[in-house]
């Protein structure tokens, strides 16, 4: 039996590709609406990001997210990815 396939993606942060269940996937939905997706699957134009604050500040300072959604990214979403790896940092 082969061994069971990784979907891969890549950290708009850092760059590096890892499995796309160690990432927080955010959706830019097809009507307009962004916000992170823990299931992975909601429709959508996806962009991952690691799960630590460095990787989070690094695709802040080079609007990353924007660029990998191709739209503006409003503060909030920003605000609640930024609560969400608080809230996992120290778990």
């Amino acid at each position: 039996m082969s061994p069971k396939h990784v979907p891969l993606r890549k950290c708009i942060g850092c760059q590096t590709m890892k499995a796309k269940r160690d990432l927080i996937r955010i959706v830019a939905t097809p009507d307009g609406a962004i916000r992170i997706d823990p299931t992975g699957k909601a429709a959508g134009r996806g962009a991952y990001l690691c799960p630590t604050v460095a990787c989070f500040e690094l695709a802040l300072k080079r609007k990353a997210l924007e660029r990998a959604l191709k739209r503006p990214v409003p503060a909030e979403i920003w605000d609640s990815v930024k609560r969400q790896l608080e809230g996992t940092a120290h778990g």
